[in-house]
């Protein structure tokens, strides 16, 4: 016999009882005698048996594994969310299972089909850049399977969701680099269809209105990667009138404008103060350290779940509710000293 598939069935023909007899044992219920139980349990573990999880699901309608995509799984702020994803749903008796979308619209359809064909009892989901037809979230609905978004949301679809204050962060972060001293803020922004990089400009905006300072439009850039800061910031640092404060939508774009401002001969923050987004652990080891916007991933991983594991377990017919997770500007090296504001 191949132990490795043993079913009830073989541990009851090798006692010599009905399958609902080994069932009933397993469970201790009470119509079962001790001698029955006991070597039931002592053939169980010898054989080393494990209850089929498929027929388990289909007997109780759940899977207990809940379906996670996200754009990249070796970004610092997404793996903070996954592991505050992970521990609570591993303590709440739950498996999981990681999709990564890698910023691809198409692999986030094909994530969602996977996940689906699972039999996930729910979905946590934080949508691609370019994500812009929701068919795929819709049909997750329409197959009563509870959705949750987590950070970049879908704004077309009345579901749960969690996310941090972008905008209050983005004000923030502007706030200190204008009480540091700084006149001329590029904000280098994200994409404008999702509304992280939307709230994110509107925080940029707000702070300078409301401190009386002018708003250009050709100090806000779409320049959210690597990639394009090792591009754009060289051209800022070239311009008549230089920029003296640089607000990143994210960290790594923070960083790299920090090693371009660098190779052009410029100081950072004496020349120009930077501050960014995320607050991961790269922010710590970059030279000087990065100022940045905290999210605070692992609570969001946590909360999202959360909202998830209620809807799975409770099926409530409440209203979808919005999680706003508070954002906590931190000051290190890449930007100077606070001065009073004129």
């Amino acid at each position: 016999m191949n132990k490795g598939q043993v079913t009830l069935k073989d541990i009851a023909k090798e006692l010599g009882i009905s399958p609902s007899t080994v069932s009933k044992a397993l469970k201790d219920q009470p119509d079962i005698s001790p001698i029955t139980k006991k070597a039931v349990r002592e053939l169980v573990e010898k054989w080393n048996y494990k209850p089929d999880p498929i027929a388990l699901s289909l007997k109780s309608g759940h899977t207990k594994t809940i379906g996670v995509i996200v754009p990249e799984i070796v970004h610092y702020f997404f793996s903070t969310v996954i592991s505050g994803i992970e521990d609570l749903a591993y303590d709440s008796g739950y498996h999981v299972m990681f999709c990564q979308s890698n910023e691809s619209y198409e692999r986030e359809v094909k994530s969602v089909d996977a996940l689906l064909s699972s039999r996930v009892d729910g979905i946590l989901i934080s949508v691609t850049k370019v994500t812009e037809d929701f068919r795929h979230f819709r049909k997750i609905r329409d197959n009563g399977i509870p959705l949750v978004f987590f950070d970049r949301i879908c704004n077309d679809l009345d579901t749960d969701r969690v996310v941090v204050d972008d905008e209050v962060g983005a004000f923030d972060a502007v706030k200190h680099l204008i009480s540091s001293g700084c006149k001329n803020i590029v904000h280098l922004s994200g994409p404008q269809n999702l509304q992280i990089g939307k709230s994110r400009k509107d925080g940029y905006v707000r702070a300078l209105k409301f401190f009386d300072r002018p708003v250009e439009e050709g100090n806000i850039i779409k320049c959210d990667s690597k990639e394009e800061a090792s591009t754009v910031v060289p051209l800022l640092m070239k311009r008549a009138i230089r920029p003296d404060g640089i607000f990143a939508v994210n960290d790594l774009t923070a960083i790299e404008a920090m090693k371009m401002i660098k190779e052009c001969g410029f100081d950072v923050p004496e020349d120009v103060s930077v501050v960014g987004f995320t607050n991961g652990m790269i922010s710590d080891i970059t030279c000087p350290t990065l100022s940045s916007v905290e999210q605070h991933g692992y609570q969001i991983g946590r909360e999202a779940v959360k909202l998830l594991i209620n809807r799975i377990e409770k099926k409530d017919d409440l209203p979808s509710q919005t999680i706003v997770i508070k954002t906590e500007m931190v000051v290190k090296g890449s930007s100077r000293t606070n001065k009073a504001i004129h």
